[in-house]
């Protein structure tokens, strides 16, 4: 199994609530996928870091293998999520994948 973290820090908003607006977004968006993609395994996103925290939200996904992940990344269903409901609005993407 391989693990996708990833985490990222949003552009500035005029508001706290559209900054909440576009983070239930992305996370109805990804969570959304789960089923929709051939060896995706597990998909969950997290919208409410503690103070502490310097990112705004995490993405935390689990896929069968290296195959997988790799093909989520191209999958059109997840470039439509990451291109209208992610890319337009984070500053900052740190990612980790790892076998488990």
């Amino acid at each position: 199994m391989v693990k996708h973290v990833i985490l990222w820090t949003l552009k500035e908003t005029e508001s706290e609530e559209t900054t909440n607006k576009i983070k239930k977004g992305i996370k109805e968006g990804l969570e959304g996928l789960k089923g929709q993609i051939p060896g995706l395994v597990d998909i969950k996103v997290n919208i409410n870091p503690l103070a502490s925290s310097n990112c705004d939200v995490m993405l935390d996904s689990s896929f069968e293998d290296e195959t997988s992940l790799k093909g989520y990344a191209v999958h059109p269903k997840h470039v439509e999520v990451a291109d209208t409901k992610v890319r337009p609005y984070t500053a900052s993407r740190t990612c980790m994948d790892y076998i488990v």
